[in-house]
C-alpha cells in the first residue's frame, strides 16, 4: 500500500510559489501586525462622513489600501492552510487572521452605518461633486440598497466584532475535514490494499472503472463520514440558524432573500435555475445512468456507480505537462492576451497540483488583487484532469483581467456569474479535442468528459442547491436540523431526480457532508447558472466568431462593475428568462443521444 506524501516530501515544482505574496511566514506575520497600525488611517474619518464628498473619497481610498493588504495576508494564510491543514503553524495562522480581521471589521463598521445615516440624496450629490468617487459608485449604491435592512450603528459594530464567531462553522468543518478524518484502507479480492482519503476518493476511486474498487472505496469513505454525521449536522445547523436569525433581525422576508441580495439576482431567476433543470434534465440523466448500468452489467446502479466511466477500457492517461500544452492550444481562440496569462499560470507555479496529507480536497482559484491567481487541485495523471485544470484557469484568466482593468471594489462579479468563465474553458477544451480527432471512440470519450462537466454543475451542484432550498425552508419554520433530517432531505432530493433508476443508500444521503459550499450562502446553484451562460455564449462563438469572442473578453475585463444580468446580456444571453436554461438542457440531451448512438452502432 503506497502511503501519501507529506507536504515536505512533495516535489517543489508541483507546488505553488507563494513568494509573490510573502517570502516567509515571518514576513507575513509582520504584515499581519501592520494591519492594526493601518486601521487608524480609516477610522480617523469616523463621525466625519457628513462633511462632504472629499472626506468620503479619502475614507474610501484608505479602506481600499487597507483591504489590499488584508487580501494578501488573508490569501497567504488560506493557501497555507489549504496546502496542509494538519500543520499546527498553518492552523495558527488561520486563527490569527480570523481574530485580527474580526477586530478590524468591528472598527470599520462605522462606515456603513454613517453612510446609511446620511440624508436621502446625499451620496448622489457627493457623486456629482467629486468625479473620483465614480470608482466607488457601485459599492455605494449597493450599500444604499441595504438601508432598509441595517440595524443601529452600535448593533452593527457588535455584529462585526463577532466575525470570527460567524465564520466558525466553516472553520470547524474545514479543520475537521482536513485534520481529523482518518479513512481506513480497504483491500480488494486480489489482496491489493488501498489507502483512502477525501482527495483520493473524490478524485480517483469514485471514478474507477473497477467496480470492486469503487464499491469498497465507497464503503470505506462512508464509514468514516458516518462517524462525524452528528457533529457535522450540528455545525451546518449552526450556519443555517445564524443566517435565518440574521435575516429575521434585519427585516428580510427570508434568509433566501438576504443571501440572494449580494448576488444581484431575483428569486425568480434562482427558482428558475433549480426548477427547470430538475424537471427537464432528470429524464435525460436517467437515460445516461441506464447506459452505465448496461455497460457494467450491473443488476442495479448504485449511487457509488454514477461517476464510473463509460467505456472504462478507454481512459487516457496524460502527464501534467502534456495536459497543460493541450489546454494552451485549446484556448488560442481567446487571443494572445488571454493565452499569455494562462501560459504564465502554467509555467510560473501558480498551480499546486500534487497530493499530500492534509491538503484541501477539490479545486479552487484564489485571485488576490495586486498579485496573480493561485490554483489548488490534485492531478492524478488522467486526461480528465485537463478539464479541472482548464476550469480553474478560466477563473484565473477572468479574475486576472478583472484585477488589471478594474478598481479593487469593482473586480469581483456576482457568484451567479463567476462560474461562466471557468466552464467556458472546459467547453473550449472539448471543442478543441473534438476538432482534432477522427477516432469514434476518442470522440465518445470527449463527449463523456463534457457530460461529466454538465453532471458536476447541472446535477451534483444543482441538487446541492435544491437541498439547500429545502433546508432553509425547514429552518424558517423552526424545524430542527438534525443528522436524520439532513439525510432525509438529501435522500428525497436525490430520489426525486433519479427515480428508481439509481439506488440511493445511506452513503448517498450523507453527501451533504462532502461540500464546503453549504457554508458559502446560496453558492451551489450558481454553478448551473454559470454553465448555462457559458453554453449559450460558446454557441455564439461558433455562430458569430470573433465578435462574440471580443464581447466575451470585454465581459471578463468588466469584472464586478456590472450586474450578472448586464454582463450576460453584453455577451448576448438573457438570463432573466428560462430559455437559456432550456437550451442548455437540450444540448445535454444531444450529448447523451450521441453516446447512446455510439453504443447502438458498435
Amino acid at each position: 500500500m503506497a502511503n501519501r506524501l507529506t507536504r515536505q516530501e512533495v516535489p517543489t515544482e508541483q507546488t505553488w510559489l507563494l513568494d509573490d505574496l510573502f517570502t516567509s511566514n515571518a514576513e507575513w506575520e509582520k504584515a499581519l501586525n501592520d494591519l492594526t497600525d493601518l486601521t487608524p488611517n480609516v477610522t480617523q474619518y469616523k463621525g466625519r462622513l457628513h462633511e462632504g464628498a472629499d472626506v468620503l473619497k479619502a475614507c474610501l481610498d484608505a479602506q481600499a489600501e487597507l483591504q489590499k493588504k488584508m487580501i494578501l495576508v488573508g490569501t497567504y494564510a488560506n493557501l497555507r492552510s489549504s496546502e496542509d491543514g494538519t500543520n499546527p503553524e498553518n492552523q495558527a495562522m488561520s486563527a490569527k487572521v480570523s481574530s485580527t480581521f474580526a477586530k478590524i471589521q468591528s472598527e470599520l463598521a462605522f462606515f456603513n452605518s454613517e453612510v446609511l445615516a446620511l440624508p436621502d440624496g446625499t451620496i448622489e450629490d457627493y457623486l456629482q461633486e467629486n468625479d473620483e468617487l465614480k470608482v466607488y459608485q457601485n459599492s455605494l449604491e449597493d450599500l444604499l440598497k441595504d438601508k432598509p435592512y441595517t440595524l443601529a450603528p452600535e448593533t452593527e459594530e457588535v455584529l462585526a466584532s463577532l466575525g470570527e464567531i460567524h465564520s466558525a462553522p466553516y472553520m470547524i468543518y474545514q479543520r475537521s475535514k482536513s485534520s481529523d478524518m482518518d479513512f481506513g484502507s480497504f483491500t480488494t479480492s486480489d489482496g491489493t490494499e488501498y489507502t483512502n482519503s477525501f482527495a483520493l476518493y473524490e478524485d480517483e476511486y469514485e471514478m474507477s472503472a473497477d467496480t470492486e474498487v469503487r464499491h469498497k472505496a465507497y464503503d470505506s469513505f462512508v464509514n468514516t463520514l458516518k462517524q462525524y454525521e452528528n457533529t457535522y449536522a450540528a455545525t451546518y445547523a449552526t450556519q443555517v440558524k445564524k443566517e435565518v436569525a440574521l435575516a429575521k433581525a434585519r427585516g428580510y422576508e427570508s434568509a433566501t432573500q438576504m443571501l440572494l441580495q449580494p448576488q444581484k439576482v431575483t428569486e425568480e431567476m434562482y427558482h428558475n435555475q433549480l426548477d427547470v433543470i430538475q424537471e427537464e434534465l432528470a429524464p435525460v440523466m436517467r437515460r445516461f445512468a441506464k447506459l452505465k448500468q448496461e455497460a457494467y452489467g450491473l443488476d442495479k446502479l448504485h449511487f457509488a456507480d454514477l461517476k464510473a466511466p463509460l467505456d472504462p477500457e478507454f481512459n487516457p492517461e496524460s502527464s501534467y505537462e502534456d495536459v497543460s500544452e493541450t489546454i494552451l492550444e485549446a484556448l488560442k481562440v481567446m487571443g494572445p492576451e488571454y493565452t499569455s496569462i494562462i501560459e504564465r499560470g502554467l509555467n510560473e507555479r501558480w498551480v499546486d497540483y500534487a497530493d499530500n496529507v492534509g491538503k484541501s480536497t477539490g479545486a479552487f482559484c484564489a485571485s488576490p488583487y495586486g498579485v496573480h491567481p493561485y490554483i489548488l487541485l490534485t492531478f492524478t495523471g488522467q486526461m480528465r484532469g485537463a478539464f479541472t485544470l482548464a476550469h480553474e484557469l478560466g477563473h484565473a484568466g477572468h479574475l486576472y483581467l478583472a484585477n488589471e482593468n478594474q478598481h479593487l471594489f469593482n473586480t469581483r462579479p456576482s457568484t451567479y456569474f463567476i462560474e461562466a468563465p471557468s466552464t467556458m474553458n472546459e467547453l473550449l477544451l472539448a471543442d478543441h479535442l473534438l476538432e482534432n480527432t477522427d477516432d469514434p471512440r476518442k470522440r465518445r470519450w470527449i463527449v463523456l468528459q463534457l457530460l461529466g462537466t454538465y453532471y458536476h454543475n447541472f446535477v451534483t451542484h444543482l441538487l446541492e442547491g435544491e437541498f439547500q432550498r429545502r433546508v432553509y425552508a425547514l429552518a424558517e419554520q423552526g424545524d430542527p436540523l438534525t443528522a436524520s433530517t439532513l439525510k432525509q432531505q438529501k435522500g428525497e432530493t436525490l430520489r426525486n431526480f433519479w427515480g428508481d433508476d439509481v439506488e440511493i443508500d445511506e452513503g448517498a444521503e450523507l453527501t451533504w457532508m462532502r461540500q464546503p459550499h453549504y457554508y458559502m450562502g446560496l453558492y451551489p446553484y450558481t454553478y448551473s447558472a454559470g454553465l448555462t451562460a457559458s453554453t449559450a455564449v460558446s454557441q455564439l462563438f461558433k455562430e458569430e466568431g470573433q465578435p462574440a469572442i471580443d464581447r466575451w473578453l470585454e465581459v471578463l475585463k468588466l469584472g464586478g462593475s456590472k450586474t450578472p444580468q448586464e454582463l450576460m446580456k453584453y455577451a448576448g444571453v438573457d438570463m432573466t428568462t428560462p430559455e437559456p436554461i432550456k437550451k442548455a438542457v437540450s444540448y445535454v440531451d444531444s450529448l447523451v443521444k450521441e453516446v447512446e448512438k455510439s453504443y447502438q452502432t458498435q
